[in-house]
């Protein structure tokens, strides 16, 4: 049961080019004033103005990059994977903070993604493994037409303004802009300024500092879906860079099947943050270069080997391992042991020594943020009321695999409608 009571209307869709990204020149966005301001133009912004804006309600996306959602749009070059096709038991279940996530993601969940993207015109398809991306498989498409969306509701972008704070109630919107300190008046803000991770993109983390002097709780930043360290030989030069297909990776009684990318220090890819903090915590994982075959029937394998056959070769002919992964298998094991049984367990068995997780800069997202303790239900800080959060930089984790931007879409659409109701309820005061 959704605690907002507020019916929002329909809103017809213009079809119009938008000027400039919804771009306007700072002298005449200074003369307004605004209802709502959300600061940061990712996937939980945009969603928060969105809906806010439908309530017919005057919303400012304030942005501090040149250009709108553009960790959204790296997230998307090599594919938007917009959410997971499952049941809610099961989609929730992948959250870290389930009792908090449970009703927003109850009434944002993966079929309300995939029918918002469709009102984008933007088709989508369900992989085999549930994963839903836009037919496209790119971002942009789907960014061009939500920005056409909020231009037809008249929300404004604000590029390169920074929120400078400070943090109350009554005194929030103060940016700075183009080398001056500035003042926009609004009712409500809505901060979905994101985690710590690719500072490059605009999500340094930076805010917290502003957070810090005030009574809000924060849970340290830590690094989340990343990559893990490993000290490699000069034998495996050649093969970084390079992916480990159909493998299957292992630690503490938790499996995780995918792939896998080779780098120069250490190992990433979806089979990896699946496994989350465990294996970011553990000194070790182990492999599985051939999870469709079993170990006694590759051990059969091994046993019925042409001795003329050298064990690289059968790797390749018989076994099916390409290079990368013949090399990963060398590289933790002598293979002096020509037992059927030890070279199977050596293909099964891997072992790779970790030395802990990347930096955190190169982290896909961040843990920690803004703790729920200190945000109402409606995520409104509740000391500063007025003030909502959306989005990473709340203290919520997931996996990779459509799950991080349906909930941040999911908090940013939940604390667009709080807010809109936040203020229209105390405009009839």
């Amino acid at each position: 049961m959704s605690i907002f009571k507020l019916k929002l209307p329909e809103q017809k869709i213009q079809k119009k080019t938008p000027l400039d990204l919804l771009h306007s020149p700072l002298t005449e966005d200074l003369k307004r004033c605004y209802d709502i301001i959300v600061v940061g133009a990712g996937p939980a912004g945009l969603m928060a103005a969105d809906q806010a804006a439908q309530t017919g309600l005057r919303v400012a996306i304030v942005e501090k990059m040149p250009s709108p959602a553009r960790k959204f749009l790296m997230a998307g070059k090599t594919g938007l994977n917009l959410t997971k096709k499952e049941s809610p038991e099961t989609f929730l279940s992948h959250f870290d903070k389930q009792d908090e996530l449970k009703p927003i993601l109850e009434e944002f969940g993966p079929t309300e993604v995939i029918n918002f993207a469709r009102e984008l015109e933007q088709e989508v398809f369900t992989g085999s493994t549930g994963r839903v991306f836009p037919i496209s498989m790119k971002a942009s498409p789907l960014l061009r037409s939500w920005m056409k969306r909020l231009d037809s509701m008249g929300v404004t972008l604000l590029r390169q303004h920074e929120w400078i704070g400070p943090v109350t109630s009554s005194d929030f919107n103060h940016f700075e802009a183009f080398g001056k300190q500035i003042s926009i008046p609004a009712k409500a803000l809505i901060l979905s300024v994101g985690g710590a991770s690719w500072a490059r993109l605009g999500s340094n983390g930076a805010w917290a500092e502003r957070l810090k002097e005030t009574t809000i709780q924060l849970a340290p930043f830590k690094p989340s879906n990343v990559g893990v360290k490993v000290d490699w030989s000069d034998y495996m030069k050649p093969f970084f860079g390079r992916p480990l297909k159909n493998i299957s990776i292992s630690v503490a009684g938790l499996k995780s099947r995918g792939e896998l990318v080779l780098t120069s220090t250490g190992i990433e890819g979806g089979a990896i943050y699946e496994l989350g903090k465990t294996l970011l915590e553990s000194s070790s994982t182990q492999i599985d270069l051939a999870p469709q075959i079993n170990i006694s029937q590759l051990q059969s394998l091994f046993e019925n080997r042409n001795p003329k056959d050298s064990v690289s070769n059968f790797l390749r002919k018989y076994v099916k391992l390409d290079s990368t992964k013949r090399a990963l298998v060398y590289e933790f094991n002598q293979l002096k042991n020509r037992n059927p049984y030890h070279l199977a367990k050596a293909i099964k068995e891997v072992t790779v020594p970790l030395l802990g997780p990347q930096p955190i800069d190169q982290a896909i997202s961040t843990g920690g943020g803004v703790v729920w303790d200190s945000l109402t239900p409606d995520l409104m800080l509740k000391a500063y009321p007025g003030i909502f959060c959306a989005g990473e930089m709340i203290d919520w984790d997931a996996p990779t695999g459509g799950y991080l931007i349906n909930a941040c879409m999911a908090t940013g659409r939940w604390a667009g409608r709080a807010s809109a109701n936040y203020v229209l309820a105390n405009a009839r005061l």
